[in-house]
C-alpha cells in the first residue's frame, strides 16, 4: 500500500514519524520537502571526507563534539518546544557536528547543531542556498558551510545578533578552519582532488 501525503497540509514531526515508507522527506514549517533518494559519488565523497576529517579531529582530542551524516534528523523546535506534536521542522543535514550532549537522543537532535554542512547538487541548490539558509539562521546554526563539489566551500558564521556574516569562499587550494573545532582544516586539494 502506497502512503499518500497532502503536500499542502502542515504535519507535524509526530505525524513525520508515523510515515512507513523509505522515501527521505523534510519538514519546512510543517510543509513536506521531498529528498533524492541517494547521493552522487562525488557528493558522497565529499561527504565522506568532510565526515572522516571532524571526526578524526575529535577522537584524537578525545572531544565531547559528536558528527553525524544523513540520514539523522535534527528537529529545529520554536519556542523551546520539545513535543513531538508541536515541532513542525525536520531536516536532514549532510553533515552535522553536535558539542551538546543534552540536544541528542535516540531519534536525532533536538536543537540546532553547532556546524551544518550542506553539499549542493542541482536539485537542492536553490533549497540548500535560500531555504536552508534563513533556517540555519533563524534556528541559531553557529557554523553553516555550503560546498560546490570540485570548486568551492562557504563558510557562513552566526554573529552575535543572530544574523550570518557575509559568506567566505574558499576557492582553489585553500584549507578552510573549522570554526567549531579549533585547529581543524579543511584542505580543498584533497577534498575536491
Amino acid at each position: 500500500m502506497e502512503l499518500i501525503l497532502d503536500m499542502n497540509r502542515r504535519y507535524t514531526y509526530a505525524d513525520y514519524m508515523t510515515w512507513w515508507d523509505d522515501k527521505r522527506r523534510e519538514l519546512i514549517d510543517g510543509f513536506i520537502n521531498m529528498m533524492s533518494p541517494a547521493a552522487t559519488i562525488s557528493h558522497a565523497r565529499i561527504s565522506g571526507k568532510i565526515y572522516y576529517s571532524m571526526c578524526n579531529y575529535i577522537n584524537r582530542r578525545k572531544g565531547k563534539c559528536e558528527v553525524f551524516t544523513a540520514p539523522f534528523d535534527v528537529r529545529l523546535p520554536k519556542n523551546g518546544e520539545k513535543e513531538d506534536d508541536k515541532i513542525y521542522t525536520v531536516v536532514q543535514p549532510d553533515i552535522c557536528l553536535i558539542c551538546d550532549p543534552a540536544k541528542l537522543d535516540e531519534r536525532g537532535c533536538i536543537g540546532a547543531p553547532d556546524m551544518i554542512v550542506e553539499v549542493l547538487s542541482p536539485s537542492t541548490r536553490k533549497y540548500d542556498l535560500n531555504d536552508k539558509f534563513r533556517l540555519y539562521e533563524a534556528s541559531g546554526v553557529k557554523e553553516y558551510w555550503v560546498v560546490e563539489p570540485k570548486s568551492d566551500i562557504s563558510v557562513f558564521l552566526l554573529q552575535e545578533d543572530g544574523v550570518y556574516a557575509e559568506g567566505i569562499v574558499y576557492a582553489g587550494k585553500v584549507k578552510v578552519p573549522v570554526h567549531n573545532l579549533p585547529g581543524l582544516e579543511i584542505d580543498t586539494e584533497e577534498l575536491f582532488g
